[in-house]
């Protein structure tokens, strides 16, 4: 079991929080509290410590919904009647650890889907959105953990896909930057139940605290699945981000991958967005050398004179000006013949 907190510490010590430490504290639960589905009720006290890991009966998948029974055969876990709560067992099911993390959140760290299906059930919708010391929610930690079934399952109670957790990052962002395509379809066109939260679409162009949207964070990781996943959903692809106005168009040429230039391109991106200094992604192919880039901006229709700020053109950033010069004498199908590498 320390092995996920070990790989979650590796991965990003900053970004998940220490919380596993904190199961020892679970002793101090109510003694009237519910007893985990499936726990033997011998050694109640020792049980109830190690309620959410350990336990044969807590291995078992997490059922998906809308999956057909010939696709998902595996165990299924019975979710518990839904009656009214005591004032005790609300207290119990609502305990939030020393790092600010409650069932929930230890349910998806330690993997322990009938903890989940059970907390689901029974504890009201606020409850799935309590964010932890480090402003995490439940639907971080199952995207950080690559857990696809779990995300679409707390989508489907309503779990909130618009908080953001101490770096500006939502459950989306965080699928961005860990690169899990599974996960970003499941919060990308998951749908809560009725009653159970807003249908409404993602807003794909809320930024984190570095001022990017996931279009960005996606073009920078040259994800190109991730990246159209998003712009089949809606994603903005001429968006500036919040530093410096650089579109995902500025960010692929800095990324140097000409395939992702020339992708974003087919898809619509406008070819001379501007920064906030005025250089469009042809001033930063030529700055940078990056000779084939160039050409296939240049081919694409980028203006090689236009200025930035400083007076500067494509042109007199280029160490070969003459590599961005159209010769209006030869054309092929009426497109002027361009210098290339």
């Amino acid at each position: 079991m320390s092995g996920t907190r070990k790989d979650l510490a590796e991965s990003d010590d900053s970004q998940c929080d220490s919380g596993i430490e904190s199961l020892r504290s679970l002793r101090s639960l109510p003694e009237s509290g519910p007893e985990t589905p499936s726990a033997p009720k011998e050694n109640a006290e020792s049980e109830r410590a190690y309620s959410a890991y350990a336990s044969a009966s807590l291995a078992e998948p997490l059922p998906l919904p809308g999956v057909s029974e010939p696709e998902y055969s595996g165990p299924r876990s019975p979710l518990p009647h839904a009656g009214p709560l005591s004032a005790q067992q609300l207290e119990a099911l609502t305990y939030i650890s020393e790092d600010g993390d409650t069932l929930v959140h230890l349910a998806v760290i330690h993997e322990a889907p009938a903890m989940l299906l059970c907390c689901l059930a029974l504890l009201p919708q606020e409850v799935l959105d309590i964010q932890n010391n480090l402003y995490q929610t439940a639907l971080h930690l199952a995207v950080h953990l690559d857990q696809p079934s779990t995300v679409r399952a707390l989508v489907l109670k309503g779990a909130s896909r618009t908080l953001q957790d101490r770096h500006g990052d939502t459950a989306l962002h965080v699928a961005c930057q860990r690169q899990h395509l599974a996960c970003a379809r499941c919060l990308l066109e998951g749908r809560p139940e009725p009653g159970r939260g807003p249908a409404h679409p993602l807003d794909l162009q809320l930024q984190n605290w570095q001022g990017l949207a996931c279009l960005h964070i996606a073009t920078l990781q040259r994800n190109q699945p991730l990246m159209e996943l998003l712009l089949q959903n809606g994603a903005d692809i001429d968006a500036q981000e919040g530093t410096s106005g650089k579109t995902a168009l500025h960010l692929a040429v800095e990324t140097q991958e000409r395939g992702l230039v020339q992708f974003l391109l087919q898809a619509g991106a406008q070819v001379d967005a501007r920064m906030l200094n005025g250089c469009t992604p042809l001033h930063l192919a030529a700055g940078r050398g990056l000779g084939s880039i160039s050409y296939t901006l240049c081919q694409a229709g980028a203006d090689a004179l236009l200025l930035n700020v400083e007076d500067e053109t494509p042109q007199d950033l280029a160490e070969d000006p003459l590599t961005l010069l159209p010769f209006d004498d030869l054309k092929i199908s009426g497109k002027p013949l361009l210098c290339a590498d």
